[in-house]
């Protein structure tokens, strides 16, 4: 007489739970990819933003010039020390945004309550602009440059010279597989890095 198997043998559940572990691991290694994407998808779009923020602000803080007849910045939008909270030492230590921008630091004009001069304005756009950058990735670091068109006046960035908004962040290694990086963003940079770049001729 020939018995019937009853109910799952042993067999069968070690070969569903193998199934299930490939399946459940696949999932894992999704979800760890979708991080990691979307990090650098924030740092991107986030970097977007700032830069088009302070383009708006050179447009809105321009002035008439006689030099060249058109419409310049002042000087001190270009210098470096103002971007990066450059030059501050935070007391309380921890990320930039918390030592830096949740309030006002003493050193920098207040010209949302005040009225402030050019180089004021361009002190105060350079910190709020740093504080929007870092308030999603602490790494990122903006610069504003300018490819003055003529070098003998006294304007740091000449009428019809394009100005150059520039997010750089530090980028890293997807399972030791180089990346292709862009030389602009990587110039003098010993570590690979990633960035945006936004041109503006007032």
């Amino acid at each position: 007489m020939i018995n019937k198997q009853m109910g799952v043998g042993m067999i069968e559940v070690l070969v569903t739970l193998f199934i299930l572990s490939v399946g459940l691991l696949g999932v894992a290694y999704l979800q760890f990819v979708g991080s990691f994407t979307n990090s650098e998808a924030l740092s991107r779009s986030q970097s977007v933003l700032v830069a088009q923020q302070l383009t708006e602000r050179l447009r809105a803080n321009a002035a008439f010039t006689p030099i060249g007849d058109g419409l310049v910045v002042h000087n001190d939008y270009f210098d470096p020390s103002l971007y990066n909270f450059s030059g501050m030492t935070c007391t309380g230590g921890g990320l930039p945004h918390t030592c830096y921008c949740l309030s006002l630091p003493a050193t920098i004009p207040n010209c949302n309550d005040n009225v402030c001069t050019a180089a004021e304005i361009a002190e105060f756009d350079a910190y709020e602009t740093s504080c929007s950058a870092v308030a999603a990735n602490p790494e990122i670091k903006i610069s504003l440059t300018c490819n003055d068109n003529d070098l003998a006046d006294v304007h740091a960035c000449s009428v019809g010279s394009k100005h150059v908004v520039t997010l750089t962040w530090p980028v890293q290694k997807w399972q030791n597989i180089d990346r292709t990086l862009n030389p602009v963003c990587n110039v003098g940079l010993a570590t690979p890095h990633d960035c945006i770049s936004v041109d503006l001729t007032l």
